[in-house]
């Protein structure tokens, strides 16, 4: 993942979900796609 791609997917769930960008400091690029795809799914789906 390039760090625009991890930065976009970082501002997404900070925009849904209301986190901080430190909760995303220690976060592998998988751990954060796993967020984000689980984020956009149940947002689309609403």
């Amino acid at each position: 993942m390039s760090r625009k791609e991890r930065e976009n997917m970082i501002r997404y769930i900070e925009m849904v979900r209301g986190l901080e960008k430190q909760e995303f400091v220690h976060m592998t690029d998988q751990d954060i796609e796993h967020i984000y795809e689980t984020t956009y799914l149940r947002h689309e789906n609403e």
